[in-house]
């Protein structure tokens, strides 16, 4: 399996350790989403906002995991964070999934 992963790209990132290493959750959900659960800890920047809220998220150079309900938002907040100069940024996917990890 990992001749695979390592053959498509695929890294598996440990995100326990992240975490540990002082990233920043960053969950992009809705408030009322958020609300409803989340990752203690976890800053809640929905992703239609978060181009207005980077002064939120200081240092570029810190890990950031970005996270929602299914991974389909949060792949498209590493995007724009990237786009922006951050240089350590993470899709952990679903929120819950992501919790299961930490």
């Amino acid at each position: 399996m990992n001749f695979l992963k390592d053959l498509l790209g695929i890294k598996s990132v440990d995100y326990k350790a992240l975490v540990d290493e002082g990233a920043i959750i960053v969950d992009v959900r809705t408030p009322g989403e958020y609300s409803g659960g989340h990752i203690k800890g976890s800053i809640n920047i929905p992703l239609d906002t978060l181009e207005r809220n980077l002064s939120k998220l200081k240092d570029k150079q810190k890990p950031v995991i970005t996270c929602c309900a299914s991974g389909m938002r949060s792949g498209r907040a590493k995007g724009i964070l990237e786009a922006k100069g951050y240089e350590n940024v993470v899709n952990g996917g679903g929120w819950a999934s992501l919790n299961a990890k930490i």
